[in-house]
């Protein structure tokens, strides 16, 4: 899987948008790509070069544990917070497993409903 095909996953999902607020060059090899969602602006995904292909992702602490202990690709994510980011190495899951922790990242940023009112 290539950088693009990775983004233009990603983009796939509803109100995805590609992002580079750390750099100025946005095809730069070097460029992280966030994905982002556009009615909150947080961030699902990261997707860098460090070593070969990476993406961060974000997961529940408790199923990034697991992760990390079935893939060896799959590490406390670099550059964020280790007990709820992941980083996988692009390879080191089958692509099935892959696509299930970026749908889950994008879960866990949703923007919140609002509540309800009595």
């Amino acid at each position: 899987m290539t950088r693009r095909e990775l983004i233009d996953y990603c983009l796939t999902y509803p109100d995805a948008y590609e992002d580079y607020p750390f750099d100025e060059l946005a095809g730069a090899p070097e460029a992280w790509a966030v994905m982002r969602h556009r009615a909150n602006r947080k961030s699902f995904a990261f997707i860098y070069e460090r070593g070969g292909l990476c993406i961060n992702l974000k997961c529940e602490p408790l199923r990034a544990d697991f992760l990390r202990q079935v893939y060896a690709g799959v590490a406390p994510a670099y550059h964020m917070n280790k007990q709820h980011w992941n980083t996988v190495h692009i390879g080191a899951a089958p692509e099935d497993v892959l696509y299930d922790m970026i749908e889950h990242s994008y879960k866990l940023t949703m923007p919140k409903g609002k509540k309800k009112l009595p």
